[in-house]
């Protein structure tokens, strides 16, 4: 068999952690689940969405007529800015620990049908601004704040109006914490930031890069556990969301456009995904080993009806892909824009 066929494992250097890469396996016969695809038109303002100006939400409260980004109060949060209760656990086997935090959903624009890959730059520019804004105003209060986006109802997204979400706790979650760790030891060792070194990696070597600009590089990563993940990498040292300056938002819009249309198009489909941003927690630390990065994860596997399921092994020892993070640059470089 070709070496480069052969299965081997594959060492996320964010998180520690590792993936079992299969390749020999991407041309098995698939029998199982499909997904239906809706090729819906949909129109600019619809009257029945919760999200769309002047419309009433599910609580009652009508949404003003905005004309750019609106944000607002998540009306079924996951986190409340509450008092807690007593932190006591009855054994030490059975322990829990409070939380608080703000949720809040981040609507791009009033119309109804421009995703973020139909958005011109300078409109998908007013969105990094308000993911910007928000971050800095919840940062001063909590230690982690968590921009995203779940396009797509096979994503678990609710309302097909384009939005994302931006959630605020006082504690920081399990995978920033690994990231946090491996980060901080790479620091540590190399005197130097590691998704730093790594995009100049990628870069020099292509095999893995979608697209770049001055200041932004979109690859595959070689530790991709979803079939077409891809991480988006600034190429300059910042920390933190709140330190992006108007040039390099600009900048980053425009490399954001291309790889949302590279993703349309790559299956002939409004391609879904979970995106999110990754910085610094507001931890009182400078940060100075962090690099602000951007995951996305498709779950579209062969075609626009087929994708990724995590289970059997996935879940009971490690993740596990068919297709290599090489062969799926390539073919997100393909595509015709």
């Amino acid at each position: 068999m070709d070496k480069e066929l052969l299965p081997h494992r594959r060492r996320n250097q964010l998180t520690g952690e590792w993936v079992l890469c299969s390749p020999h396996r991407a041309t098995r016969p698939w029998l199982g689940q499909q997904e239906e695809v809706h090729k819906e038109e949909r129109p600019e303002h619809d009257p029945s969405c919760y999200l769309c100006p002047g419309n009433r939400r599910a609580n009652g409260v009508d949404n003003p007529s905005y004309e750019g980004t609106y944000v607002f109060e998540n009306d079924f949060p996951a986190l409340l800015n509450e008092d807690p209760s007593d932190d006591a656990s009855e054994h030490h086997l059975l322990r829990c620990a409070n939380v608080q935090g703000t949720c809040r959903v981040i609507c791009f624009s009033p119309r109804h049908d421009l995703t973020l890959a139909k958005m011109e730059p300078a409109d998908i520019c007013r969105v990094i601004q308000t993911w910007k804004e928000q971050t800095a105003e919840l940062g001063q209060k909590y230690k982690w704040v968590q921009v995203f986006e779940n396009k797509g109802a096979i994503m678990g997204c609710s309302n097909p109006h384009p939005h994302g979400q931006v959630w605020a706790m006082d504690a920081i979650p399990t995978l920033p914490l690994q990231e946090d760790a491996r980060q901080r030891e790479y620091f540590g060792n190399h005197h130097d930031r590691l998704l730093l070194n790594y995009v100049e990696l990628e870069i020099e070597r292509k095999e893995r890069m979608i697209c770049q600009n001055d200041d932004w590089a979109v690859v595959v990563p070689y530790w991709a556990t979803w079939p077409f993940e891809t991480l988006l990498l600034p190429r300059f040292k910042i920390s933190r969301m709140t330190e992006l300056t108007t040039n390099k938002a600009e900048s980053l819009a425009v490399v954001m456009k291309e790889l949302l249309q590279r993703y349309d198009g790559l299956f002939s489909c409004d391609f879904p995904y979970s995106m999110g941003w990754h910085g610094a927690p507001f931890n009182g630390s400078a940060g100075e080993h962090w690099q602000l990065h951007a995951h996305f994860y498709p779950p579209l596997l062969r075609s626009a009806t087929v994708k990724k399921f995590m289970v059997g092994f996935e879940m009971m020892a490690e993740p596990q892909r068919d297709i290599t993070p090489e062969t799926a640059a390539d073919r997100l470089r393909e595509v015709k824009l």
